[in-house]
């Protein structure tokens, strides 16, 4: 009788150890008895539309923000409304539903519908912010895939984008450069290792390798100079088309 009692304890402790894990079972009972279809449906929509609004200002959605600002008590049934959440904008809005960021659980989302001969990138209709972007990006692979803030400055400089001065479509070039673009994902703002003093270099972004590609880009970088063969720019043309075949895996 002595020796029953720590194991009666071991296992009702054990048992509540498990059902702190709700399992697949659990999770359905939740949803079906504390949660009514309508209900599901209901925030799965809600949360589509809130990811749409975030996506207007190209700012990457967080578990967090979802998790506070639109299912509130529902939040444990997340794991369940953000997958009903991708199927919707998969099927309905030919659009996918990407994680970025698994630490901090971003999302973005990304045109999943083939690209129309002529397209450059998915950013929809073409603008000045855009257009700098795509130069950006260009200056950046053509560099070696990282390039340090001045010699970019310099190349947007004799663009007659000066970064010193306040530009009649970019506004602020340097913050717009160096939050903006980087908010929304689009690049990578990071400190030189072992430079005295600090140097800081761009690279591309989540953002820019989910909608574009170094192929695409190679491409304007061609038509930019007087429509010339992509493969004129041989390591490049080479890393375009290595990227290329691993996408296609």
């Amino acid at each position: 009788w002595h020796d029953s009692r720590p194991y009666q304890k071991e296992g009702s402790s054990s048992s509540s150890s498990r059902s702190q894990t709700p399992t697949a079972s659990q999770v359905q009972r939740h949803l079906s008895k504390l949660t009514p279809a309508a209900v599901v449906d209901r925030k799965v929509s809600e949360v589509v539309q809130y990811v749409l609004i975030m996506e207007q200002r190209k700012v990457p959605v967080k578990r967090k923000d979802i998790t506070k600002n639109v299912l509130k008590e529902y939040r444990s049934i997340y794991s369940e409304i953000i997958r009903r959440t991708a199927r919707t904008f998969r099927q309905v809005f030919g659009m996918e539903l990407v994680e970025i960021d698994t630490k901090n659980h971003a999302y973005i989302l990304v045109n999943r519908l083939p690209r129309r001969e002529g397209d450059r990138m998915n950013w929809g209709p073409a603008t000045p912010k855009t257009g700098l972007l795509l130069v950006i990006l260009s200056i950046i692979f053509m560099k070696g895939n990282a390039v340090k803030d001045s010699l970019l400055w310099h190349a947007l400089k004799r663009l007659r984008v000066d970064p010193a001065e306040r530009h009649d479509d970019f506004g602020d070039v340097k913050k717009l450069v160096t939050e903006e673009f980087v908010r929304q994902r689009y690049l990578e703002y990071c400190r030189v290792a072992h430079t005295d003093p600090v140097e800081y270099e761009f690279r591309w972004g989540a953002r820019a390798f989910r909608e574009t590609s170094k192929m695409k880009v190679l491409e304007f970088v061609a038509k930019m100079h007087d429509n010339q063969d992509p493969k004129t720019w041989n390591t490049q043309y080479k890393e375009a088309q290595q990227e290329a075949a691993s996408l296609a895996q």
